[in-house]
């Protein structure tokens, strides 16, 4: 009796080849054995900011299954593994912290958005050279946009920034420690950048593979959104100062204040230049916007559609509609220059962060894809006024930045009047 060997098959019936066998065995010897190691009793006793690192390396074997196995090319298919392994990613979070007594839901958030942030270094290496074999069906057939300097830019910010500020807040949080800031840095970034994403899906040439793409990054930016909203209905932790000393503080004016005057001077001149470019990216007829536009930021008229967006991404929050950020971009920097001039206003100390995180990812996308070098040659910022343009964006991104920053160094002008009370340390819970 001779015994035949089962040679393993696709949907379609067709015999692997011997590669594509290797790509198997190589998925389930690496990227199984390491979850099951993870999932393994006393596994766990892992920090929770490593077991979730470990998970999120899983990423760049998901992506080379992909790009290896015909039967796992098909959009859809693709998709129901990106949810399925993110699923997964959630189970075994929820598993490492059974340990923990009622762990925050934020966690959950956290551990699923480390695991895309991999995703999305594994991109950026990719277009740029630095590795192969990962993302070419990926890109070619779900999300093409990834290949666009933009795309690029996005995802060195979400594979590094993102994923250590992810990592640095799972720490904070096993730990105990407070993470609202750094959560609430994270929300305004990711915000900014699903929001350029997703409008320039649908008004710019990758439109039509609107479909597959609009799922993920609409529950990106729900799940962002859903992460700041819950922020910001906790209340903060506030140093107390005496009600006598708080009010004189509060009664200097904004004149005897330098630092805070300087402050609100900046932002009025953000608040010009973005109008101005916001009128230059709607096509005004003023010599000075042509000029600029053809000048100084060719990028804002590249026909891929991102650049117009990210203008007003830049200080816009939590809105979708792409005309709509010039008007909301003005207001909000308008409530922060009153938000200078007026003590008591405790609600800059969270909303200074969300802008300062947003700004932060647009410029970087922004500049950054101005300059790549998969962006048109005409298109890039010319030589001859580079420095002026980068001047420009850099003061653009610092100002948001240095006004969070003194909001929370000295954040005395902002805090409400409250009687004195004996407190703990010096702190206390509002």
């Amino acid at each position: 009796h001779t015994h035949t060997p089962h040679t393993p098959q696709d949907a379609d019936g067709r015999e692997f080849k011997p590669q594509q066998n290797a790509v198997l065995y190589f998925i389930d010897g690496c990227l199984g054995q390491s979850l099951r190691t993870i999932t393994e009793e006393g596994a766990m006793d892992l920090p929770p900011e490593i077991s979730v690192l470990l998970l999120s390396l899983s990423a760049p074997f998901l992506l080379y299954a992909i790009n290896q196995l015909p039967f796992l090319q098909d959009p859809q298919v693709i998709l129901a593994l990106v949810v399925a392994a993110l699923t997964t990613v959630f189970l075994l979070a929820n598993r490492g912290m059974k340990s923990a007594a009622a762990p925050d839901p934020l966690f959950y958030v956290f551990a699923v958005f480390s695991f895309t942030s991999v995703l999305s270094l594994t991109n950026a290496l990719q277009q740029d050279g630095f590795i192969k074999g990962f993302m070419d069906v990926y890109v070619g057939k779900v999300e093409p946009h990834l290949s666009s300097a933009h795309g690029i830019l996005l995802s060195y910010w979400e594979g590094l920034v993102h994923f250590l500020l992810l990592l640095l807040i799972i720490h904070r949080m096993s730990e105990g420690k407070s993470f609202r800031n750094l959560a609430l840095l994270w929300s305004g970034s990711m915000v900014a950048a699903q929001t350029v994403l997703i409008s320039g899906m649908i008004v710019g040439k990758y439109n039509k593979n609107i479909p597959p793409v609009i799922w993920r990054s609409s529950l990106s930016l729900i799940g962002s959104v859903w992460t700041a909203v819950k922020l910001l209905s906790r209340p903060r932790e506030l140093s107390i100062i005496p009600a006598d000393k708080l009010e004189v503080l509060q009664r200097r004016s904004l004149l005897s204040r330098p630092v805070d005057l300087l402050l609100t001077l900046c932002l009025l001149g953000n608040i010009a230049f973005t109008a101005f470019r916001g009128f230059v990216v709607l096509e005004c007829s003023l010599d000075a916007c042509f000029s600029y536009i053809y000048q100084y930021e060719p990028y804002m008229k590249d026909s891929v559609g991102f650049p117009k967006l990210t203008i007003f991404s830049a200080l816009a929050l939590c809105v979708l509609q792409m005309l709509v950020f010039l008007f909301y971009a003005v207001p909000l920097l308008w409530a922060c220059v009153l938000g200078l001039l007026t003590p008591g206003c405790s609600w800059m100390l969270d909303w200074t962060l969300v802008l300062a995180g947003a700004v932060a990812q647009a410029q970087w996308t922004h500049l950054g894809a101005s300059l790549h070098s998969r962006t048109p040659f005409t298109y890039r910022i010319p030589k001859d006024e580079w420095s002026q343009v980068m001047v420009l964006n850099l003061l653009s991104l610092a100002v948001p930045v240095l006004l969070a920053l003194r909001c929370h160094i000295r954040p005395a002008f902002f805090l409400q009047s409250q009687p004195h009370t004996p407190t703990t340390n010096g702190r206390k819970q509002r």
